[in-house]
């Protein structure tokens, strides 16, 4: 889904850059109040497994691959501002370091994978959560089908950006129907690896999974005991 320099008009790219760079402002202030030594070293594995995640590619129908956006489980994990701003961290590195996504078009790439996934997936995640018994297995398959709609909004803020400035040539209504239709089984693939990657977490340190917090009993301080002193003879 990465998109290329010159796919979408300049005017588009400069608009979606600008809104990238404030929506990066806002996740910079937010992660500043919201991490704590416990969750700022997982904010970064979670870049760390989303990148190295992202290099494996796997097959879709019609001879197409798809790899992980990770942005629901970015999300779940650590929050879906925090996990904007790591998975944009993500691609700026892909886009300077392995020209993957143009550099004009680094903003929009950041929004369609990076915080339309995340917001939107967690969105659904939190709803999932409200109709689904309150077990760590609930939790899996909520991250799971999260996961999947995150996607497949993703596929759609694209063909949006691609209705409004779209270079490509091809109809929009072709564009609409290849993005939607693929991502919605590369969906399939987030879904499971989100799953279990969140499933995994939960069985280890659940308290880390920003998104299933409920679950975690609260810890309760007892009062230091008092021992009884005889008579000082």
């Amino acid at each position: 889904m990465h998109i290329p320099d010159g796919f979408i008009n300049a005017p588009v790219s400069i608009a979606g850059g600008v809104v990238a760079a404030g929506l990066i402002a806002i996740s910079i202030r937010k992660a500043g109040t919201a991490l704590d030594d416990r969750d700022l070293p997982l904010a970064g594995l979670v870049a760390a497994f989303v990148f190295a995640v992202q290099m494996l590619n796997f097959p879709v129908a019609g001879g197409t691959s798809g790899h992980l956006l990770g942005g629901c489980l970015a999300a779940v994990l650590v929050g879906p501002w925090v996990g904007g701003l790591a998975l944009s961290v993500v691609f700026i590195v892909q886009a300077l370091v392995f020209a993957d996504g143009g550099l004009t078009a680094l903003g929009l790439n950041i929004i369609v994978m990076g915080y339309a996934t995340c917001f939107v997936g967690y969105g659904i995640f939190r709803l999932l959560r409200l109709a689904l018994p309150r077990t760590k297995a609930a939790v899996g398959v909520a991250s799971g089908l999260a996961a999947w709609c995150g996607v497949v909004a993703a596929s759609l803020v694209f063909t949006a950006f691609y209705a409004l400035g779209g270079a490509g040539g091809a109809p929009v209504g072709t564009v609409a129907l290849a993005m939607v239709g693929v991502h919605m089984l590369i969906g399939i693939g987030e879904g499971v690896i989100t799953a279990l990657t969140v499933g995994a977490v939960l069985a280890t340190r659940p308290d880390l999974v920003h998104g299933a917090r409920d679950l975690v009993p609260a810890l309760v301080v007892a009062p230091p005991a008092t021992v009884p002193t005889g008579d000082a003879r």
